[in-house]
């Protein structure tokens, strides 16, 4: 029997991360939008109330809800307060999960104790992507190569985000490119490192309070007690966590699209023209009427993929198909809305616009929309 009944437990985190967001991340989202600031009063507060460590095991500092449709419930509220806010703290989980995966118990110690720190945790840093290898990581081209009780590392990353403010990054680098994919191996890199350099901050159109910058590694010395698992492991490491974060990503695109839809829908049982609120006229109810069935599909395709995970299964396809179609939703939901709304709906002063510009990063991030379709695509054909 499918069920989709919450427990207690899920429905107390929901309505724990529902009233954080509420309360304390969207009154001030629109002005670190403008600024193109870190809301550190935020950060610090949800750090504070264990959104930065309810996923990492007790033994280590953190909460121990470790069940990924919790984990989906958390990522829609926060992205429904603000996303940006809500990738800061992804982008920490992100860089947090491969160490839950492949570290060592020293290793997990060390650093998953940091990011469940107090009020102020450890920001974390996922440093995949290259100027030259974007979707097809497989190519990268930082290299590492071992040097006693050490590993050099030399290259570039590009688009990392929290890069600007991270104490604790995962880098991946290939200790052989002619082995392709199977060179590459993944590292634990802490912000003081000599040799790691921080680029410029980029100037984003959406999620602008989250930060983004390159990264340089210059002759970076990384002790070979910071390898994660094997060499070789890195890829497949990166891929796995994909798996699990991709549902975080679905997750937080449910909630940045349940936003535009809810404002939207109160603006149009309001706004009055030719005699009725909008709502009442054909053309804004249907757009309405779709918005909340591709949202409530969104969700169902993204509690599917987390619950597979949660028992063990493979969802390699499931969370792909998750992320793919509710990054479209949340993209055509707040264009939507934004239409809803008219000319108020174009401007700074109504949320409707932020949401939108927010909503593009979703269909590119940890996977752009079209290597989703390629991942879904070899799974149907039952290709690797």
């Amino acid at each position: 029997m499918i069920d989709f009944e919450l427990s207690d437990e899920q429905r107390e985190m929901r309505e724990m991360a529902r009233r954080f967001a509420e309360k304390d991340i969207r009154p001030v989202a629109a002005e670190y939008d403008e600024r193109e600031e870190v809301p550190w009063k935020v950060i610090e507060k949800a750090a504070e109330a264990g959104f930065f460590s309810y996923y990492i095991p007790k033994r280590y500092g953190g909460g121990d809800v470790t069940d990924k449709v919790t984990q989906a419930l958390v990522n829609e509220e926060l992205a429904w307060g603000c996303t940006a806010v809500r990738s800061i703290i992804g982008a920490t989980a992100l860089a947090a999960t491969p160490i839950i995966l492949a570290g060592s118990d020293d290793q997990k110690f060390k650093f998953l104790s940091e990011f469940s720190y107090g009020r102020k945790p450890a920001i974390g840093a996922f440093a995949l992507t290259e100027p030259s290898a974007g979707s097809d990581a497989a190519s990268l081209a930082t290299e590492a190569w071992r040097d006693g009780r050490h590993y050099i590392l030399n290259g570039y990353k590009h688009f990392i985000s929290n890069a600007p403010i991270a104490d604790i990054f995962v880098v991946f680098a290939t200790v052989d490119v002619s082995r392709g994919h199977r060179g590459i191996t993944a590292f634990i890199v802490e912000k003081d490192t000599p040799g790691l350099v921080i680029g410029k901050k980029e100037k984003k159109m959406g999620i602008r309070a989250s930060p983004t910058a390159t990264l340089a590694f210059e002759d970076m010395r990384v002790p070979v007690e910071n390898r994660l698992g094997e060499e070789g492991e890195g890829f497949k490491l990166a891929m796995k966590t994909f798996e699990i974060t991709r549902t975080h990503i679905a997750a937080a695109a449910v909630g940045l699209a349940r936003a535009a839809y809810e404002y939207a829908l109160q603006y149009a049982q309001e706004r009055v023209q030719f005699g009725k609120p909008i709502i009442q006229r054909q053309a804004i109810a249907f757009m309405l009427a779709e918005m909340a069935t591709q949202i409530d599909a969104a969700r169902l395709l993204t509690w599917r993929a987390a619950r597979l995970a949660d028992r063990g299964k493979p969802c390699t396809k499931e969370a792909s198909m998750a992320k793919l179609f509710a990054a479209d939703v949340a993209m055509k939901v707040t264009t939507d809305a934004v239409q809803v709304l008219g000319g108020y709906g174009f401007i700074r002063d109504y949320p409707v616009e932020k949401w939108m510009r927010d909503a593009k990063i979703l269909q590119i991030y940890e996977g752009t929309a079209q290597i989703q379709r390629l991942i879904i695509a070899r799974k149907l054909a039952g290709s690797r």
